[in-house]
C-alpha cells in the first residue's frame, strides 16, 4: 500500500480541502460585473456628456469658445502682432479699434477675412496692410471671429 494514494489526493501530497462550488461561481459573477462596469464607463466617455447634463446653448458656447481660442492662436501664430496691438495703436490700428469699427456691418466677417488674405491700404491712414496668401479662408474667418468678439475700446484711449 505504499504506492497507493487515498481518493481525492494528487501526486504531490496536497491535502487541501475542496473549495465550495458556489465560490467559483461568485468569482465569475464578480468578474463579469467588473467587466460590465468598465465597459459602461468606457461607453459613457466615448458617447460624451449625458443628454440632460448640458443644454444645446452650453454646447454651442463651448464650441464657440473653442473656435475663438483657435482664432486667437492663429493671430498670435502669424505676424499680426508686429503691427497691431490688442488695445494700443502701433503701425496699424488696435484689434479693439477694428472690432469697434466693423462690428455693426453685416459683411464684416467676409470683408475683414478678405483684407487679411489680400491686404489693403488707406482705410486707417497711410499704413499698408500686407497680404497673407498663406492663410486660407477658413483660418481668416476664425481670426476675424476672434477679433469681432473683442470689446470696443474705451473712449479717449488709442
Amino acid at each position: 500500500m505504499a504506492g497507493q494514494l487515498p481518493p481525492g489526493a494528487d501526486d504531490e501530497g496536497d491535502d487541501a480541502p475542496q473549495r465550495p462550488r458556489w465560490l467559483g461561481w461568485a468569482l465569475v459573477v464578480f468578474m463579469l460585473l467588473v467587466a460590465l462596469g468598465v465597459f459602461n464607463i468606457g461607453w459613457r466617455i466615448m458617447r460624451g456628456p449625458a443628454v440632460g447634463a448640458t443644454t444645446a446653448a452650453a454646447a454651442a458656447a463651448v464650441t464657440a469658445d473653442a473656435q475663438l481660442a483657435a482664432g486667437k492662436a492663429l493671430v498670435e501664430g502669424n505676424d499680426c502682432l508686429r503691427c497691431h496691438g490688442l488695445v494700443r495703436h502701433y503701425v496699424g490700428p488696435s484689434f479693439q479699434q477694428i472690432a469697434g469699427r466693423y462690428r455693426g456691418r453685416e459683411d464684416a466677417a467676409d470683408y475683414l477675412a478678405r483684407k487679411i488674405r489680400e491686404g489693403g491700404a488707406g482705410e486707417w491712414g497711410r499704413a499698408i496692410m500686407p497680404r497673407h496668401p498663406h492663410i486660407d479662408t477658413a483660418q481668416s474667418l476664425q481670426m476675424v471671429a476672434w477679433l469681432l468678439s473683442l470689446p470696443s475700446p474705451e473712449p479717449g484711449k488709442s
